[in-house]
């Protein structure tokens, strides 16, 4: 690995709608950190005995025996925690609808389709997620609280938790730049700012 090669391995939790996947974009775009959704590509490496450097994971692990097992293979050097009212979460995944074959993502709230119901490229029918619906999230944020306490209380005793709190991820990401400048250098300064 060459001279200009950071080492970091970050995790990043929060609950389901907390704005997780915008703010690890943020991340990889400002930090060039590369960010996994799953244990699927560490579980390959392991396998190959490899090393693949700097890394962000995004809502992993989710378990205080994945935490314990991913900590025996790599050490993990900051984990941050995005804190968002339950109410917010459910009132933003309530608005949010899909593009099932892109994946993309809107938000009738802020960011809608052109057309209501219509992915803006295709044209196509936008659906809701079976787990965003009203019904099943509160089951899924129980969930969450339930799985991911013991695990943030295990970070917070190795002293690598930092928990960011607040309604809005443009309320929330300033102050995970602003954390995250202090730890790796940013590649560029235009990527950090920007949505």
């Amino acid at each position: 690995m060459g001279a200009s090669v950071r080492l970091l391995r970050a995790v990043l939790m929060g609950p389901p709608g907390s704005g997780k996947r915008t703010v690890a974009l943020r991340i990889t775009k400002g930090f060039q950190l590369k960010t996994f959704s799953s244990g699927d590509l560490l579980r390959d490496n392991l396998l190959r005995d490899t090393e693949i450097g700097s890394w962000l994971l995004c809502g992993f692990p989710r378990t205080l025996p994945q935490a314990e097992a991913l900590e025996r293979a790599y050490q993990i050097h900051l984990v941050m925690s995005l804190n968002v009212p339950s109410e917010v979460i459910k009132q933003r995944l309530s608005a949010r609808w899909i593009h099932p074959s892109s994946g993309r993502v809107y938000n009738l709230e802020f960011n809608p389709p052109k057309a209501i119901g219509l992915d803006d490229l295709t044209g196509e029918p936008l659906v809701q997620r079976e787990d965003d619906r009203p019904e099943t999230l509160n089951q899924r944020l129980k969930a969450y609280e339930d799985q991911t306490k013991p695990v943030l209380e295990y970070y917070r005793e190795k002293g690598v938790l930092e928990t960011f709190s607040g309604t809005k991820t443009d309320q929330i990401w300033p102050c995970v730049r602003a954390f995250l400048q202090t730890k790796v250098p940013q590649i560029d300064q235009k990527a950090s700012v920007t949505p």
